[in-house]
């Protein structure tokens, strides 16, 4: 995790790709952490507080439901421009998936970019301690950010949301793959 980190310190952008997405965003200045069992257990990610208002295109959460509140919603889609969530929709739970990106401003911005780095954990258990730390996935926040990582988003949520790239999904650093079809290539 520390390699990946590093690597990706040195990057500007990154780009998350697979069925349904298709996003970028910065990450130019700002540190990443190799979370290694320090905070949680299970750990096993490496992650950072993107630029707020560099995200840039569509993100399908469709292969596992997002929990948050005790609410379980299927099939969320984000559109994202300038770093601002301007379309949002979602298979099951649309009307609280609304309710909580309008709770406040910022609210509607990315406040992490995690990449899950853990290979022992390999299925989705509806526990986002467990489920973002799956080798192969990333999940973005909605809301807080990371302050220490060079995070300004400020908001009363943070929802970490689960992106599996481990079928047909790849990951870049500036035009780099670094991972695909949840395979590392560094």
């Amino acid at each position: 995790m520390t390699r990946i980190a590093a690597r990706l310190e040195q990057a500007d952008e990154v780009r998350i790709v697979g069925p349904g997405t298709d996003l970028t965003l910065s990450v130019a200045g700002r540190g990443f952490n190799a979370s290694a069992g320090r905070f949680n257990m299970p750990d096993g990610e490496v992650f950072t507080a993107p630029v707020e208002e560099s995200v840039n295109g569509i993100v399908h959460f469709a292969e596992f439901p997002a929990v948050y509140e005790g609410r379980e919603l299927s099939g969320i889609r984000l559109a994202f421009r300038d770093g601002v969530v301007v379309e949002a929709s979602a298979d099951s739970e649309e009307a609280f998936l609304h309710e909580v990106l309008d709770r406040d401003p910022g609210a509607r911005r990315l406040g992490e970019l995690g990449i899950g780095c853990n290979p022992g954990v390999t299925r989705y258990m509806k526990n986002t301690l467990f489920d973002e730390k799956m080798d192969g996935t990333v999940h973005l926040a909605l809301g807080q950010s990371y302050t220490d990582l060079g995070g300004v988003n400020d908001s009363v949520i943070h929802w970490d949301l689960v992106k599996d790239l481990r079928t047909g999904g790849r990951l870049e650093a500036d035009g780099e793959v670094l991972q695909e079809a949840g395979a590392w290539r560094i």
